[in-house]
């Protein structure tokens, strides 16, 4: 099952000739989940390929424009592709006012329908389920309110040895119970444990985007153990009075969350237009989290 990241943009209010604003996709087995929706984000899912017909679901953190105002034109592009399917928003309650007088005054006629999800800012939630997967919200800590999100792999079945199929004759109707973890027992009345007829999945991955908030240890219970964090880095290290004003972090304070949540793997990303050279933000948080990538646009993280 693909499971991948591709950044979108990794600026952070102002876009610069390199860096557009906050925009990631996830692909998760060939559908795509769009999360924050920042100006020209359409630009960029065509210019990194993503597959606009299976885009379904858009995840927003919180209604600062560097994060939403690239909705309306996704929109009315959706529509003159001829979309029909429903398309899910999950968001504050706000953006449904907002986008639809939008709608109201732009389009006579929309071919589908929004579906508004709407978060609650205060709580941990779990906000999208399918066969594969469930995607939660958390609250971070902003000026305004503000959502995380994570992604989580649902775990899957354990896979049944085709040798010891074909040893032991196993009919196909005993196959998924096998799977699902019972022994078997062969028509002379042996049991064969299960341990013998099966191996691990691979373990379900895991992906939180924590983009905008101040310094927070409270969301480290929910994101703990994951894969891929990607968590906000506005400022380096001596604009730190600048983020503490602006309920933004720096990039030590991003690797301190990921160190303290054990993840895996870092991006630090949503980078003030005032740095022309990220080099030294991401040194800074490779000192405290070594595993530490800085997101540039177009980059893909494999899960």
């Amino acid at each position: 099952m693909a499971f991948t990241v591709t950044i979108l943009g990794s600026s952070s209010a102002l876009p610069t000739s390199n860096r557009s604003l906050t925009a990631h996709v996830l692909n998760a087995d060939e559908r795509f989940f769009l999360i924050d929706c920042g100006e020209g984000t359409q630009l960029q899912l065509r210019r990194f390929k993503a597959k606009l017909g299976r885009l379904d679901h858009i995840f927003i953190t919180h209604l600062h424009g560097d994060h939403v105002l690239g909705l309306p034109g996704l929109i009315s592009s959706l529509n003159l592709l001829g979309r029909t399917n429903d398309l899910h928003i999950y968001a504050h309650p706000d953006l449904k006012k907002i986008l639809n007088q939008l709608l109201a005054h732009f389009f006579t006629h929309l071919n589908f329908t929004i579906v508004y999800h709407l978060l609650n800012s205060c709580s941990f939630e779990q906000i999208y389920e399918d066969s594969k997967m469930t995607v939660h919200s958390f609250p971070l800590k902003h000026r305004i309110p503000t959502c995380g999100f994570i992604f989580r792999q649902k775990p899957r079945l354990l896979n049944i040895r085709k040798d010891m199929i074909e040893f032991y004759k196993i009919p196909v109707k005993q196959i998924y119970a096998i799977k699902c973890g019972e022994d078997y027992m062969t028509d002379e009345g042996i049991i064969i444990p299960n341990s013998s007829l099966t191996f691990e999945a691979s373990h379900p991955k895991a992906y939180a985007f924590c983009s905008d908030t101040a310094y927070n240890e409270d969301i480290i219970p929910y994101i703990k153990d994951v894969d891929l964090l990607y968590h906000e880095a506005t400022f380096a290290d001596e604009d730190h009075p600048r983020a503490i004003e602006t309920f933004h972090s720096t990039a030590s304070q991003a690797a301190s969350i990921a160190r303290l949540a054990n993840a895996k793997r870092l991006v630090i990303g949503h980078f003030s237009a005032r740095y022309k050279d990220i080099t030294p933000l991401l040194e800074q948080a490779r000192t405290i989290f070594p595993v530490t990538d800085a997101a540039d646009d177009g980059l893909m993280f494999d899960i």
